[in-house]
């Protein structure tokens, strides 16, 4: 790929030009001068600043997904030309699919012997970035993410719902939101597609996890698990994860609660779609 997109697009990442230098081992007006080449190439502005802050400009924005997509197909064509089979997938996934959802489809696909895999769990904000970065190929999400920006398919819709211990109140019940905040709220990190849903029906309904009265966040579903089967707290999160489970009891809060899509992204413009449906046995 053209060295000045490969440029550009770590300034995209660190937003910052002597930290781009740094990563790239080169000076910071060697960055500056690759910069004002490609701007004078399409004639338009890719940055600007704004109180002293680097931002992308729209044109920007336009560039760096096409860049992304491109280091990709750079890649994949070095692949093809040199002629190597396919056999090696990356693939990431969010804990709740990782964990609990694709475990068939990883066995399937490893009865070839010739396959490989590398396989990431993480949640959708880190995975997104691996995915940009070029070193996955798909990513499989429960959480929200820019449409816009990738190419995407439905997996599966699957029921997102309250899980509480079974011998709890609420086991089996409907629960109005407001009484919810009475109780403790388990809930996982940041970026995670979980918790960024249940944070999202919150605030459609005017609240935050504020609301509640005390929170704890765990990276860890087999803790979450743990703490809610023995009464320390309710969570929300997707029904695979505590399937046929007889510890947990389920409620339901409608305006909370519900199917959600579970989503299979990648890079637009990539075959990288073709690679997840061969992966779940999807037609292409």
């Amino acid at each position: 790929m053209d060295q000045k997109l490969s440029t550009f697009l770590t300034l995209c990442s660190t937003m910052n030009y002597r930290r781009a230098a740094d990563a790239l081992h080169l000076t910071q007006p060697a960055v500056t001068k690759q910069i004002q080449a490609l701007e004078a190439q399409y004639g338009v502005k890719l940055f600007s600043y704004d109180e002293r802050k680097l931002r992308k400009t729209p044109q920007g924005e336009i560039l760096e997904r096409y860049a992304i997509s491109l280091q990709y197909n750079d890649a994949e064509l070095t692949r093809l030309l040199a002629e190597k089979p396919k056999t090696l997938l990356r693939i990431g996934a969010t804990k709740s699919i990782g964990d609990y959802i694709l475990i068939p489809e990883i066995r399937r696909y490893l009865e070839m012997p010739d396959n490989e895999l590398y396989f990431t769990v993480d949640n959708t904000a880190h995975l997104l970035a691996q995915l940009e970065a070029g070193e996955l190929d798909f990513v499989i999400l429960e959480g929200i993410f820019d449409k816009r920006r990738y190419d995407h398919f439905l997996l599966r819709a699957e029921p997102y719902i309250g899980i509480c211990a079974k011998d709890h109140p609420w086991s089996g019940k409907h629960v109005a939101l407001e009484e919810l905040f009475s109780e403790r709220l388990i809930l996982r990190e940041p970026g995670s597609g979980t918790r960024n849903i249940l944070e999202r029906e919150l605030f459609q309904q005017g609240y935050g996890i504020e609301a509640f009265q005390s929170r704890v966040c765990i990276s860890s579903f087999k803790i979450i698990r743990e703490l809610v089967a023995s009464g320390c707290g309710v969570s929300f999160l997707y029904e695979a994860v505590v399937k046929a489970d007889a510890q947990f009891g389920h409620f339901l809060c409608p305006p909370l609660t519900g199917v959600h899509e579970l989503n299979v992204v990648f890079l637009k413009n990539t075959g990288a779609g073709a690679y997840a449906r061969r992966f779940l046995h999807l037609e292409a």
